[in-house]
């Protein structure tokens, strides 16, 4: 069996007497990768701070596997336009990396051609493989994207959604994705986790589709999903 590397177990978090997130509970485990869905306000760049551990919970544990190795991309990076550094110094900034690696890392990431310029002239895209490539070269076992594609146009979006695939299927690391682009991220998937600030369903891609509350939080999309949806995988399910 994969090794568990982050167990959540019961984290409720409110917020201003609101409910934020109730009584979660879920595994993510070695080599896998879950998608995070829910609508807007569900909970989900919260739970992911909790699980960085930004965020203290009101109830409820997360326990991480001392082999755990975090790489991390936000849902929103504000560049400072008045400080002058460039790709290769943000990449740099407080973390020791041998230049070997972070050239390999520029290369799968294709960074490779703007690691001289100043990180405030980058687009949309470049800014996101940047952040892609600093993440990975923290060697993670595990890594976890808040909404990465938000914001890109949709070549940019298949690019980038290309690029991570490519490093969970050769790197083997596991990987947490907040999306709302279901039907870009579900055939990735090994597990789809929809979130309305408790659970509303969890599981394989196929099984989550034909789920009765999925499919009234995303009404609007399903058109969409069921004309574009295959699920191409060599990975194994457990009977």
């Amino acid at each position: 069996m994969p090794e568990t590397l982050i167990h959540v177990d019961q984290i409720s978090l409110n917020h201003h007497g609101k409910s934020v997130l109730d009584k979660v509970s879920f595994e993510l485990k070695a080599g896998e990768f879950i998608t995070l869905i829910g609508p807007n306000g569900a909970g989900k760049s919260s739970l992911i701070k909790v699980l960085l551990g930004l965020i203290k919970p009101d109830s409820g544990q997360v326990t991480k596997s001392g082999k755990i190795r975090l790489g991390y991309t936000p849902q929103k990076f504000t560049v400072n336009e008045f400080i002058p550094i460039s790709v290769l110094d943000f990449l740099k900034l407080n973390q020791p990396v041998e230049e070997a690696f972070l050239h390999k890392t520029a290369k799968l990431t294709s960074i490779e051609s703007i690691l001289s310029s100043q990180l405030k002239n980058l687009s949309g895209g470049e800014i996101q493989r940047v952040l892609l490539a600093r993440a990975l070269l923290a060697k993670p076992n595990v890594l976890i994207l808040d909404e990465p594609a938000q914001n890109l146009d949709v070549n940019g979006q298949m690019h980038l959604y290309k690029l991570i695939q490519g490093i969970h299927q050769t790197q083997g690391c596991a990987v947490l994705m907040v999306s709302h682009d279901l039907h870009r991220v579900m055939k990735e998937s090994t597990q789809v986790l929809c979130l309305y600030h408790h659970i509303c369903c969890m599981g394989q891609p196929e099984s989550i589709l034909k789920n009765s509350q999925f499919n009234d939080l995303f009404a609007d999309q399903m058109d969409e999903l069921m004309a574009t949806y295959q699920h191409h995988h060599n990975h194994c399910h457990e009977d």
